[in-house]
């Protein structure tokens, strides 16, 4: 209401210094008989006025920065005022939007991290002092550029492709020394995405002597428990040994044979860490390994009543067989034993347009959600008293996550608690092959 209230003032004021001045001039045109040649004559001056003020303006918002406004009142006096007033509101909030910027690039150059702005076509914006040196990145030379084209490991391409960023990748790179980066991707405004990369060097050479400490610990472990399960089997069909003895035996046996089991998953588990590149394999038959599996499930002492097998596809599955088969029986494993008698279990294998899918789904004690990310983590269990009383080792979904990463595939877990769950291994299109192709040369090995 007030900018309005002014300008109807300032507009009254200009009307009425027109008014006076075409009566001044009426006034002088009539003491040489010519009333409206003197006002014509009064009102060009008074034009001649505004366009000077009018210049006067011109240049200096030509040269505000270094030149002081033009004093007048009027109309014009109204105008360079609120001019001056937008262009200091202006030079402030740009003054103060680059002390933000500098305090920004200050905080980021701070941080232990690298952070890189990424438009929407995933071009460099802008990185801090840290990822340039994580990342070899360099100043002014690689902005612009893609990130993938800098960054070339191929774990990093693949994180790209598959557009699932909730997790970090982990790659190492050789040049100039060994380092391996946590490398994720977070996605901000419109389409732009921030890379956030941090030195997880110190970890990962912890975790590596955490694998080799395992790995030799259950490879000396291996020849001790084949002794004792060996004397304990003696002594159990031993006539001689008293009765008293014979319900520890079999208990000792029972441990013996746990023990066992976990040291050969922690064996397998450690020579599936060793390395995380892609493998090859050779064409396999699903529905016979299903069949097998199948049978497995049956000579079980305790068992579902109902075990179905769904192939709804002939086409083969490329793969390392022995690895394959570990993940598929523990999936199966899995499922059997948290399957009350009475209940049923389903393998079924389809394929379709994303690749080739296997699946288990049971109709067991179900798993509560705020537990399902944390499935595949070594010796995880859900319920760690009924995981010992069926004999779980907690190592079987980790087995199977590693086999399925290196052939480049997924797990998804869906689950209700007390109706079952549903374990799929989702592989890509590249892993199937139809099965008039089977016999053809396996797939390459990855280099």
């Amino acid at each position: 209401m007030q900018p309005l209230r002014s300008s109807l003032q300032a507009l009254a004021y200009a009307s009425v210094r027109v008014l006076a001045a075409a009566l001044l001039g009426a006034l002088l045109g009539l003491l040489i008989s010519h009333p409206w040649l003197g006002m014509a004559g009064v009102l060009a001056v008074y034009l001649g006025w505004q366009l000077v003020m009018l210049y006067r303006v011109e240049w200096w918002l030509q040269h505000r920065s270094v030149a002081d406004p033009p004093e007048t009142r009027g109309v014009w006096g109204t105008v360079i005022a609120l001019i001056a007033r937008l262009h200091r509101r202006k030079r402030f909030h740009k003054l103060r939007f680059v002390q933000l910027m500098r305090q920004l690039q200050q905080s980021t150059a701070a941080l232990p991290n690298g952070v890189v702005i990424l438009n929407d076509e995933r071009e460099i914006v802008w990185f801090n002092h840290m990822a340039g040196r994580l990342l070899g990145l360099r100043p002014n030379i690689d902005l612009g550029l893609r990130i993938e084209n800098l960054v070339r490991e191929p774990q990093f391409a693949r994180y790209i492709e598959k557009g699932d960023y909730a997790n970090p990748v982990v790659v190492r790179r050789s040049s100039p020394n060994e380092i391996f980066l946590s490398l994720q991707l977070v996605a901000y405004g419109d389409g732009q995405q921030l890379l956030l990369a941090s030195d997880v060097s110190r970890q990962m050479r912890l975790e590596a002597v955490r694998r080799d400490f395992v790995a030799n610990a259950s490879h000396e472990l291996r020849s001790p428990l084949t002794v004792i399960s060996g004397y304990l089997e003696t002594l159990s069909h031993d006539p001689a040994l008293a009765a008293e003895f014979a319900v520890p035996i079999v208990e000792m046996r029972r441990q013996a044979e746990r023990m066992t089991a976990i040291v050969r998953d922690l064996l397998e588990l450690s020579r599936l860490e060793q390395t995380d590149e892609r493998v090859g394999g050779e064409p396999l038959d699903v529905e016979a390994m299903m069949a097998l599996l199948r049978k497995d499930v049956l000579a079980r002492a305790v068992h579902p009543r109902d075990v179905r097998v769904r192939v709804e596809s002939t086409a083969a599955l490329i793969g390392r067989e022995p690895e394959i088969h570990s993940a598929f029986a523990n999936l199966v494993d899995n499922a059997a034993k948290y399957t009350a008698p009475e209940g049923s279990l389903e393998m079924r294998w389809w394929v379709d347009a994303d690749g080739g899918h296997f699946a288990v789904t049971d109709t067991g004690i179900g798993i509560p959600a705020e537990h399902l990310p944390r499935l595949t983590e070594r010796f995880y269990r859900v319920d760690p008293g009924r995981s010992r009383a069926t004999g779980g080792s907690g190592l079987g979904l980790a087995i199977v996550k590693h086999v399925l990463q290196r052939h480049g595939a997924d797990l998804e877990v869906r689950s209700t608690p007390a109706k079952g769950s549903t374990f799929t291994c989702h592989f890509p299109p590249e892993r199937v092959r139809p099965a008039q192709r089977a016999a053809l040369a396996p797939l390459a090995e990855d280099a």
